[in-house]
């Protein structure tokens, strides 16, 4: 399949799911990241700068600049989840230090390189944001015209007809920061109120979708297969919690260690031994590889209710009398996805193995 060539702003807060994502996008070679900018999130953001350069290593990718956004949400606490991502945030992986960061030109941080980079390519840039909207909120303050500048805009957060996953109506991204959410559907409402073509508005990936990408152990059998390891990868849920990865291959046994981590945790919420790789399927998206349907409509984020907090609600039938600000995702391809990402990453990782 001949795909046009894709360059993407990544916005992360890595997270296990995050990791996997950023993986498979180095594994598109139509894809060039042209950055990754870090928020915090799963972990605080300078832990999550660690990963994405340590990873961005390890997958051949080590010149990709990797810049630390926000440090906190807008107005309120920041509240991180190693519970769910492991103290590091990449589960159980380890990785050796990364090399120092490069220091961004003077005076410029994360938010001022998306503006720069938008500004010196109109239509040309996908933003893909698997975080908190922290980052995305800020640059929209300092430049309102990002929407007419950027070509995509890929969101991964919110749930509208499903349960949340951080309280019973609310997702983690979302209410990490519901606050920098709202401001980034009100700047699309604005923006569609004043012509924004439809084809621009940010693609919604919410937990209606995501959680359809229901990973099992046995994808990771797949995926050292492709990558031409040594030994079968088996990842089994009888296990010992904490059972590390004998695989032959580095970024198979990173990403090993890494969901195993996921799969115990699932299971320790009675979901079972599965994982969510909600982030993956947004970056399938951003890179054009995924097969999905969307359907046009107005988003906005409780940020008053303490029982509803964080809590997305998406008016499909123009009820609020409003413009629709984004599309939200209403159909994907799980098994077709899940083949896409071994054939990707394992040709990834054998090649890697080889150089």
């Amino acid at each position: 399949m001949n795909l046009p060539r894709t360059r993407i702003l990544l916005d992360n807060d890595t997270g296990i799911d995050d990791a996997l994502a950023l993986a498979y996008l180095s594994a598109c070679e139509h894809v060039e990241i042209v950055a990754v900018t870090s928020t915090a999130g799963n972990v605080d953001a300078d832990q999550v700068a660690a990963n994405n350069r340590a990873l961005l290593e390890l997958c051949g990718q080590p010149q990709v600049p990797v810049l630390i956004g926000a440090r906190a949400p807008l107005r309120i606490k920041l509240v991180t989840t190693e519970e769910t991502h492991g103290p590091q945030g990449v589960g159980y992986a380890t990785l050796p230090n990364p090399a120092p960061a490069e220091e961004p030109e003077s005076g410029q941080d994360a938010v001022d390189f998306w503006i720069r980079e938008a500004r010196a390519n109109p239509g040309e840039l996908t933003a893909l944001l698997s975080a908190p909207l922290t980052n995305f909120a800020l640059a929209l303050r300092r430049e309102p015209q990002l929407p007419w500048l950027l070509g995509k805009v890929v969101i991964m957060g919110g749930a509208f007809y499903h349960q949340g996953n951080t309280t019973p109506t609310a997702e983690w991204n979302t209410h990490v920061d519901p606050h920098a959410a709202a401001e980034v559907y009100a700047a699309y409402s604005a923006a569609a109120a004043a012509g924004l073509d439809p084809n621009k508005l940010p693609i919604v990936c919410s937990l209606d979708t995501t959680e359809r990408f229901e990973m099992d152990p046995s994808l990771l059998t797949d995926l050292a297969a492709a990558a031409g390891c040594t030994e079968p990868e088996i990842v089994d849920a009888k296990d010992p919690e904490g059972t590390r990865s004998a695989a032959s291959n580095p970024l198979v046994r990173y990403l090993s260690d890494a969901l195993r981590f996921y799969f115990e945790f699932h299971r320790a919420y009675d979901q079972g031994y599965i994982a969510h790789v909600h982030d993956y399927f947004a970056a399938g998206i951003a890179a054009g590889t995924l097969e999905y349907r969307s359907r046009p409509a107005t988003i906005d984020v409780e940020t008053e209710s303490p029982l509803l907090f964080g809590t997305t609600v998406a008016d499909f039938r123009s009820l609020w009398g409003k413009a629709a600000n984004a599309s939200v995702v209403s159909w994907n391809d799980p098994q077709a996805g899940f083949r896409e990402l071994v054939q990707r990453i394992g040709a990834l990782a054998a090649r890697l193995d080889t150089e």
